[in-house]
């Protein structure tokens, strides 16, 4: 997927009221921009960091552009962009870059499903029935490993929907959960247990219960980002980290 219109780049400044950051331009040029990212960005910008963003002529718009990929204390790159990542792994399954959900025969996105009034992301269908899968956007990571870790705040949301999931592959039907990891310089996935230990266990359950959990990394550039290969999933490794500013 290449960036369209090509992003341009500046400096964080701040990030504030969690859909806010404002930052400057290489041309000096300081602009209050919209966040696309509802979770804490913990390990995932600092002040003075490079960020590019797209800008928008759209004159309904009330901000001017859309942040979408960060510089990481660590010096890696972010796609924080969240809604990219249902984009990204749509088009890696038309691809057929996923090799363990190839062979569907129709997919559909948003699709109502479970008891407690969930929407799935996707839902492909294959000849012998329907296989559900939820997508989880990944952008934490740390200094001294290539192991990225979710979620980066507490989720009731993300919790919710491993009951559902659960519930299915309790009831035979294949459900999936893919950790898409819009991360540089990452090898592996593990839950945050340190951040949110009711969504680590509600992983070891679903997983228990028959869902599947996959990790894709991507190719991420100021130019593109794509899905290109798979990494590992580390379900029990935790660590302690620093209180989780929400910014």
């Amino acid at each position: 997927m290449r960036f369209s219109p090509a992003l341009e780049e500046g400096r964080l400044i701040q990030r504030y009221k969690r859909f806010l950051a404002d930052i400057e331009t290489a041309d000096g040029e300081r602009l209050t921009i919209h966040c696309p990212n509802t979770g804490s960005m913990f390990n995932c910008m600092m002040p003075g960091g490079r960020v590019w963003f797209s800008r928008s002529n759209d004159p309904k718009r009330k901000l001017p552009g859309t942040w979408e990929i960060t510089e990481t204390p660590q010096g890696r790159l972010a796609c924080v962009n969240t809604a990219r990542a249902n984009r990204l792994v749509e088009e890696a399954l038309m691809a057929g870059v996923i090799a363990e959900l190839a062979g569907f025969t129709a997919l559909k996105r948003e699709v109502a499903y479970g008891q407690e009034n969930s929407r799935v992301d996707f839902r492909l269908d294959y000849p012998d029935g329907p296989l559900y899968l939820e997508v989880k956007s990944v952008t934490l990571g740390f200094d001294d490993t290539r192991v990225a870790a979710f979620p980066d705040a507490v989720t009731q949301r993300g919790a919710r929907h491993l009951r559902e999931l659960a519930s299915l592959a309790r009831e035979g039907v294949r459900a999936v959960l893919l950790y898409c990891v819009n991360l540089t310089g990452i090898d592996a996935v593990r839950p945050a247990a340190e951040i949110d230990a009711a969504y680590a266990s509600a992983l070891v359950e679903a997983v228990a219960a028959g869902v599947e959990v996959l990790a894709y990394g991507v190719k991420l550039t100021a130019d593109e980002v794509c899905i290109d290969r798979s990494l590992e999933i580390h379900l029990t490794e935790s660590r302690p980290i620093s209180p989780v500013p929400l910014g």
